[in-house]
């Protein structure tokens, strides 16, 4: 039985496209190539998995899968990509693995599904961190096989176009995600057969008011509109042929309504001041048929000054060629139109899978073939990728990156560089290479001195001067805007201050090893081994390492432990002194009262938090009988406080995790950041410490001419492994320079 009759033989039947059902009729027979058999078992093999599966909708969810395949057909996708629309979903939603994909159907399917599949089976603390990690293993597979974000497109497209049976909040957040993320790299690819319409239906869900009242008056005024396109289309026509250009195809076409849209929010202007809602599309057979165009098309209608743009002679990342201009139609009103040849068109239209409409063809372009300069953007990407830990920040930076329009810039030897929109000579000199960047000490713009914080054009010529003596600024951090320039500014900064950074990782060390032989600790084998087990080629470059907050003084701590029980297993001894202790002002009254004690030993007695050592949950902790009526001390094991307690006043004690009705208990937490000083770096933090859920009790800042921001925090915290996470958070963040927990020995 075929899987046209056990679709037939379904109540709900789902609706084969004819090159599908051709396709399956035909795989049998004694001319089926290699090619059609492949997308036929893909077909049967997805259909057989998603059976019984349905849709929001109501519908099978096979038919998602066949639409999916068809968009990457008639995109002229080749018998692996049209495969892989077909299983994308496969791996996510039913129990087939990768390497079932790559046994059945071959290495470039599975990685090609790998690629689009989502996370939903791994775990992540958030909404945000989740869709980071999507878009970094994306990225990554895309790098490997461009194919993988097409497939995915595709994917996206069809979903946007059955929304309407979500639940509103979810169509705005996936529509969100889609203008954000999918319609620009639709763009970035140059398909904008997908980039328009995933636009148009983003608006349809994000503001649907607007949507419907641009979408009547287009609606309305449409005899209008086609009599006057009509009467353009004739005019340049006429004079065309006149001259003897070969026209493939003229055609006048309303402009998407997003599109109108946005026209009408930059411009601050209502629909019926926005005249040029039209463009125009001229498709001829040569480049030089295109400047002869644009000749007779300047003759026929007056130009408008600063509204020509040559995409030929320079064209865009995504490889789009085409000649813009605005002139003054009829009755004075702008008309934009487009002049290309066919091979551009196709390549305006398809973007990337145009090159598989070419290859077939056996067309060979150099600029199709060329992989150097095809994908610089998502090179930047995966070079930003590594250097942004954080996901919010990863985030930002994929939409801002991707969303934003190039700016072409020159080297004073001609080479033509893109940078993001709003680029400075500095993001300049970094682009070029990151020594140019450190020891820049001005730019000339066409031939003058700039500024280098103002904001680059397209055209300029851009001459970096370098200085030996010449030394990034933190000012610049407050107006770069690529993540590898600003990156690169503070590499800069931790590396030059490397002397300071390791007094503050011994510093750092030193407290949490003690003071006793630790001379000797550093010089050890063992130190050695840790410093070589936490990925540094010395101990000096770990105590950098800590200095600067790249590595926390717990991880040395456990480094070191493992290594030391690996050498010789010891038994971990009870320190204790004679000494009374000072303590801090807390206590745990507010829980106490309740009947409850967050240390289990102690209840009934009175207590309190050492504050020479403040121990959190996750600390091993003792408790001491103090000589005071403060009662009983709780210490971490090893504070240098309890030393010479006898034996007979310490107790045994332990963390009681669960407060009143299973509510965790909190602790004061005083840390201090070292970070870049600019405009809301603090509200970025505290930011994200809000969206950690965590309670900030205090907040201050110190600056000073040229130097760090000094932030100090007071915080609520449950244990030592959210206070982990807490600085895994702020330390990703690019403007952090040092953190660290605060202990302060006059509490004591």
């Amino acid at each position: 039985m075929t899987a046209i009759s056990i679709i037939e033989s379904k109540s709900n039947k789902v609706e084969l496209p004819r090159w599908l059902e051709e396709c399956l009729l035909n795989q049998h027979s004694d001319h089926s190539d290699p090619d059609a058999t492949l997308i036929c078992r893909a077909f049967n093999f997805a259909y057989k998995l998603h059976e019984g599966q349905l849709r929001k909708s109501g519908e099978p969810y096979i038919a998602h899968p066949i639409a999916v395949a068809s968009l990457l057909r008639n995109l002229g996708g080749d018998s692996v990509t049209i495969a892989a629309g077909f299983l994308h979903d496969v791996v996510e939603d039913t129990e087939v693995t990768p390497e079932e994909i790559e046994e059945m159907f071959g290495g470039q399917v599975r990685q090609l599904v790998e690629g689009v599949t989502k996370l939903s089976k791994f775990n992540f603390s958030s909404t945000t961190e989740r869709q980071a990690e999507n878009f970094r293993r994306m990225f990554l597979a895309m790098a490997t096989d461009i194919r993988v974000i097409v497939v995915k497109l595709a994917d996206r497209l069809h979903n946007m176009r059955t929304l309407d049976h979500l639940k509103p909040e979810k169509q705005r957040r996936i529509s969100q995600e889609t203008r954000e993320i999918f319609a620009p790299l639709a763009n970035r690819l140059g398909i904008g057969r997908f980039k328009w319409e995933l636009e148009d239906l983003c608006f349809k869900y994000l503001e649907p008011d607007d949507y419907e009242e641009i979408k009547t008056l287009i609606a309305e005024r449409r005899t209008d509109r086609e009599a006057r396109i009509t009467q353009v289309t004739e005019t340049l026509r006429s004079r065309l042929e006149q001259l003897k250009v070969n026209v493939i195809e003229l055609e006048g076409r309303p402009k998407h309504l997003y599109g109108i849209y946005q026209k009408m929010q930059r411009q601050q202007k209502e629909f019926n001041q926005i005249y040029d809602i039209a463009a125009f599309r001229i498709i001829v057979e040569t480049n030089e048929e295109c400047y002869r165009a644009l000749a007779v098309v300047h003759d026929a209608f007056k130009p408008i000054p600063g509204r020509f743009k040559d995409y030929i002679g320079l064209p865009k990342p995504n490889r789009y060629q085409s000649l813009h201009t605005t002139v003054v139609g009829l009755n004075g009103r702008p008309i934009e139109i487009q002049i290309r040849t066919l091979e551009m068109h196709q390549i305006a239209e398809y973007g990337i899978a145009a090159h598989w409409k070419y290859k077939e063809t056996g067309t060979s372009n150099p600029e199709l073939s060329s992989e150097d300069t095809k994908f610089t953007w998502l090179r930047q990407l995966l070079e930003w990728q590594k250097d942004l830990n954080d996901a919010q920040e990863y985030m930002e930076c994929v939409k801002d990156n991707l969303f934003e329009d190039d700016v072409y810039v020159f080297t004073p030897d001609g080479d033509v560089i893109s940078l993001a929109q709003g680029a400075s000579p500095v993001d300049f000199a970094y682009r070029i290479h990151s020594e140019i960047g450190n020891h820049m000490k001005g730019a000339r713009v066409n031939g003058r001195w700039s500024m280098l914080s103002k904001p680059l054009e397209n055209g300029d010529i851009v001459e970096i001067v370098t200085q030996k003596n010449s030394r990034p600024s933190l000012d610049w951090l407050n107006f770069v805007v690529s993540p590898t320039a600003r990156n690169r500014i503070r590499q800069w900064y931790k590396r030059s201050h490397r002397d300071e950074n390791i007094i503050r990782g011994r510093d750092l060390l030193e407290k949490e090893m003690g003071k006793s032989g630790f001379e000797a600790l550093l010089k050890s084998e063992t130190m050695q081994a840790v410093a070589r087990r936490c990925n540094y080629h010395s101990v000096e470059d770990l105590l950098a390492a800590l200095g600067y907050g790249e590595i926390t003084q717990n991880h040395v701590v456990n480094r070191w432990r493992d290594i030391v029980k690996e050498q010789q297993p010891i038994e971990e001894a009870e320190i204790i002194s004679e000494e009374d202790v000072e303590i801090s002002n807390y206590t745990s009254n507010n829980v106490r009262d309740k009947g409850k004690s967050p240390i289990i030993g102690v209840e009934g007695m009175l207590y309190h938090i050492a504050g020479c050592c403040k121990p959190l949950p996750g600390e091993s902790i003792m408790g001491a009988v103090t000589l005071s009526s403060r009662g009983i001390s709780i210490h971490t094991h090893g504070c240098h406080n309890v030393k010479k307690v006898p034996k007979e006043r310490i107790i045994p004690v332990n963390w009681n995790t669960q407060g009143e009705a299973g509510k965790p208990f909190t602790y004061p937490v005083d840390i201090q950041i070292e970070a870049m000083d600019r405009v809301g770096v603090l509200k970025d933090i505290l930011a994200r410490l809000s969206d950690r859920g965590i309670n900030v009790r205090n907040a201050g800042v110190k600056t000073g001419r040229n130097k760090p921001a000094l932030i100090s925090l007071s915080l609520d915290i449950r244990d030592r492994q959210q206070l982990e996470y807490i600085f895994q958070g702020i330390k990703s963040m690019s403007d952090t320079l040092h953190i660290c927990r605060v202990i302060n020995s006059g509490d004591r």
